[in-house]
Parts: structure tokens; C-alpha cells; sequence
């Protein structure tokens, strides 16, 4: 099934009424005996998926995962791109309870475990009757509730922590982050079984499932304070041991327009332009003219870029630098395209950003408009739109190959995960590399993973959030390795705030 969103309201017309005649109906189905079937499974759980769609941009999860980090940049161009200094504030990480990233994760997170709570309590007639398929469905609701808390506690550290529907608090207060752990690792574990191995990856499948609980053990020492290196292991090795999945071997090959089918991607948003939109990061890191170069039907908004660091990192054999758009641009049928903007100068990327907030007084009017590198890696098809069409992967198998590397550098020291790495090294056309250390793969997983919304989580797990990089001093509190609830939420419930 390829993007189902547009068929909830036939999945509304299938529950069951409330209206009580005293007799036997047979118009509908009994709620015992619903879903009937996969499709019918399908459609009952659309709303809990439904957050995921605002994840790349509205629920400002893609951008409070990569603009923190040491990669990717959202500069003040001019007038363009200021916007009361909310990307600033992420870069610099000076923000506050009330901008728009920390605003809008927080409702989508407890908008989709409030549906699977709603989800798992309707259900529960059909269980009891020992219904195969409201079961399953119930363990892919359990563990999408999972997936949303651990995002919240990743984020938001201590959180509210309901898991009834009937019997929801009006008021809920927080609960420790270490207990909401415990208690996702337990009933992700008490489900998975239930959870078919192959499936849609759109949805809930038992690959996706262990890699849910592979992310709760590696990263289980931020959140608990105590280590799980060998659980996130074994459940590496179970996805491995699935086969599934492998490496694409095109290191791009994941992100093409059409990547519904890729052997490498596990669970994604499943985006289409016209039907499922909401992908437009193209848009926000292309030139204004960079619609010559993919003959776009829109204009882009010339704002994101890679940092010159970041950008230099790379090998020039790197078939991972691809992505980049970096020194003269070229229209699709191959003129230089040039910048009226710019006083019709000839349209080229430099990697040099001279300041974070740029202006008329510090910049040139070619260095406000034209200096970054841009990033196409997800592939921005002739004749683009403002929406791309390409799937957004959360999780993919080269995640599960280098958290490997990880967990044994980490249980048996440097050099220990060496092949795994290497795997990923030989796909991009590098040598291999030898008693690689944490500091090896957390390069290694930076270029890897760009652009994908990963970097704040690495950069926190391997203790280097708080280092200074350009434009972005060492943060002197540790709290800044969370965000702080939204104001909204606290003066909806005083609880919050405790």
C-alpha cells in the first residue's frame, strides 16, 4: 500500500454506530470482529500515523534535530531567513520554551500517542475474542505509542507519561525519563512477536520494531544513566539475522524520487507530491535560481547550507558528496545561470559563510545570496514541485550496520567495529579505515547520515553536543541537551512546570 492517508474517511464509515435499537444489526460489523482483514487494519491506524507527515517541516522535528548540530546551517541571508532569530537560536542553542521547533514537536508527539491510546482501548473487545487481526493491529499500536514517548523523552527529557484513553488524567504530571524508558523497552518486547515480519514500510513492521528498541538501548545511558551496549547489540543482530534488508549500492540510492522499494529503508514518511505532501527541505536550502537547474515550477527560498567544516570534512572520493551543490551552477539544459539578484552575477556556491546573521554591513551581496554549499541528497526530480515525492526515511539499514560498529567499539575498544564501518566506507568509494575509534564514527555517521534528522541525538550520545563549532560557543549548561517544554503546554497544565 503506497500513501493511504486519503482513504480515513472510508475507514470512518466502517466503525461501528453507538445508536442502540435493541435489536441485532447486521450492517455493520461487530466491533469484536473488526478489523477483518489487513486493509481494514490498515485504515484504523492512519491517524496515528498521520503526525509523522509534519516531522520534515511544520512539526519542526527535522529541524530541531539537524540545526543544533555541526552540519547543516540555516544562515540569515539579508532581509531573508531571520524570522525573529528562531534558526539562529537552534544553531547557537540559545532557545527558549516558546519557538517554533520546541512548539511544535511536543503536539505531534502527544497527538499520535493519543491516538494509539484511543486506538489500543477501541480494540480490546476484538482481543478478548481472540481477533488475529486487531491483535497485530494492537502491537503496532503499542509500539507507535513507543516510537512517540521515546521521541519525547529524547527531546523533552521528563514528560507526561499516558498510556489510557477512558481513563486519561485531565491534568497529567511528569514522570522520570528513566521509568518511561523502562517501561517502552518492556512492552516493545512484550509485542514484537505479535508483528509480522514483512510488511508495509509506511507502517509497523518487526524489523522496525527492533530498531525502535535498538535506539532505546544505544542511546540508554543518556536517558538512564546506565549503558545497554549488548541489548542494543542483540537486537542489531536480530534485524541482520531477518534478512531483510541490505545496502543499496549506490550510497544515494536510498533517497531517489522513487525509493518506496529500496532494500535499505526500513520505516519511512511516505511523501508525494500531490497526495501526501509536505517535503519541501529542497525548497529551503536551494538558490532562488536553482529552479533553472531541476526546471522546477517554483521558485526555492535560498536559506539552508552545509557548514565550510563540515563540507571540507569530506574525501574528494566520497561518492556521498554528490549531494552537494558547491562552485558554478548550470541550468538543466547546461548554461551557467546567473543571479539578477546579484547584480547578474554568475550564480556560484561558496563553502566560506562569513557570518551566521548576515547583512548588508558584514556581507556582499554575492555572500548573502550565494554563500553555502547546498544539499540535494534526497533527489529533486525534473520538473519538481515545491513538495517532493521522494519517502523520508526514519529508520534504514546503514543505521543499523553503524550502530553495530558502535555498540562493539564500545563493549571491545577501538577497532572492534572496523568491518561494519567499512562496509559503509566501501559503498562510498573510500578506503577502509583501521582501529576507527568513537571519534572515527561519529565522522563516519555524520556524513552518513546528514540530513536525515540525526545529528542532535549522535552528537549527544557521544558526549560532544556542548563543543564549540562555528558560530556556536560551548554551552555552559547541560540542560540545553534537552528542550524545554512549550509555554503552551505549561499554561494548559501548571503540572508541567514542576
Amino acid at each position: 500500500m503506497r500513501k493511504i492517508i486519503f482513504i480515513a474517511i472510508a475507514f470512518i464509515s466502517l466503525l461501528p454506530a453507538c445508536t442502540d435499537l435493541g435489536d441485532q444489526l447486521y450492517d455493520r460489523i461487530p466491533s469484536a470482529d473488526y478489523p477483518e482483514n489487513e486493509t481494514q487494519a490498515a485504515l484504523m491506524t492512519i491517524p496515528i500515523f498521520a503526525p509523522l507527515k509534519d516531522y520534515c517541516d511544520v512539526g519542526g522535528y527535522w529541524y530541531a534535530q539537524e540545526i543544533p548540530g555541526d552540519g547543516v546551517t540555516a544562515p540569515t541571508r539579508g532581509n531573508d531567513w531571520d524570522d525573529g532569530g528562531k534558526w539562529r537560536a537552534l544553531h547557537q542553542h540559545t532557545w527558549t520554551n516558546d519557538i517554533e521547533a520546541v512548539n511544535a514537536m511536543w503536539y505531534r508527539f502527544y497527538k499520535g500517542s493519543y491516538e494509539a491510546n484511543k486506538l489500543i482501548e477501541f480494540l480490546q473487545p476484538a482481543i478478548d475474542e481472540g481477533n488475529q487481526a486487531a491483535i497485530i493491529t494492537v502491537a503496532k499500536a503499542k509500539v507507535m505509542r513507543c516510537f512517540y514517548y521515546w521521541n519525547a523523552i529524547d527531546n523533552y527529557g521528563d514528560v507526561p507519561y499516558v498510556t489510557s484513553f477512558a481513563d486519561a488524567p485531565e491534568l497529567p504530571v511528569k514522570e522520570d525519563r528513566a521509568v518511561i524508558w523502562q517501561s517502552l523497552v518492556d512492552e516493545i518486547e512484550s509485542v514484537y512477536a505479535d508483528i509480522p515480519v514483512s510488511g508495509s514500510k509506511y507502517s509497523v513492521t518487526r524489523g522496525m520494531a527492533f530498531m525502535l528498541l535498538a535506539k532505546l538501548y544505544i542511546n540508554a545511558e543518556v536517558y538512564t544513566g546506565t549503558p545497554q551496549w549488548e541489548k542494543a547489540d542483540i537486537y542489531l543482530d536480530s534485524i541482520i539475522n531477518l534478512g531483510v534488508y541490505s545496502l543499496e549500492g549506490d550510497p544515494l540510492a536510498p533517497f531517489v524520487t522513487a525509493n518506496e522499494a529500496s532494500s535499505e529503508n526500513m520505516f519511512t514518511i511516505g511523501y508525494d507530491e500531490s497526495t501526501y505532501t509536505g517535503f519541501n527541505l529542497h525548497m529551503r536550502t536551494l538558490h532562488y535560481a536553482s529552479n533553472l537547474t531541476f526546471n522546477m515550477t517554483v521558485q526555492p527560498w535560498n536559506g539552508y547550507a552545509i557548514m565550510e567544516d563540515f563540507y571540507n570534512s569530506f574525501d574528494a572520493n566520497d561518492l556521498r558528496a554528490k549531494m552537494f551543490l558547491v562552485d558554478t551552477q548550470y541550468s538543466y539544459t547546461g548554461e551557467v545561470i546567473i543571479d539578477e539578484g546579484a547584480g547578474n552575477a554568475v550564480l556560484d556556491f561558496d563553502p566560506h559563510i562569513p557570518a551566521l546573521l548576515m547583512t548588508a554591513a558584514n556581507s556582499s551581496v554575492i555572500e548573502i545570496r550565494m554563500s553555502g554549499v547546498r544539499i540535494v541528497k534526497f533527489e529533486v526530480a525534473n520538473g519538481a514541485t515545491d513538495n517532493l515525492s521522494n519517502d523520508f526515511p526514519i529508520f534504514r539499514y546503514a543505521d543499523v550496520i553503524l550502530m553495530k560498529a558502535e555498540t562493539q567499539i564500545r563493549m571491545n575498544g577501538a577497532g572492534a567495529g572496523d568491518m561494519y564501518i567499512n562496509m559503509i566506507r566501501s559503498r562510498a568509494g573510500l578506503s577502509d579505515i583501521n582501529a576507527a575509534t568513537l571519534d572515527d564514527l561519529l565522522e563516519e555517521r555524520g556524513k552518513e547520515f546528514v540530513w536525515e534528522a540525526q545529528r542532535r541525538m549522535d552528537l549527544i550520545r557521544f558526549g560532544k553536543f556542548n563543543d564549540a563549532w562555528w558560530e556556536k560557543d560551548v554551552d555552559d549548561s547541560p540542560d540545553r541537551c534537552v528542550f524545554p517544554i512549550p509555554q503552551w503546554a505549561i499554561d494548559a497544565n501548571p503540572n508541567l512546570a514542576n
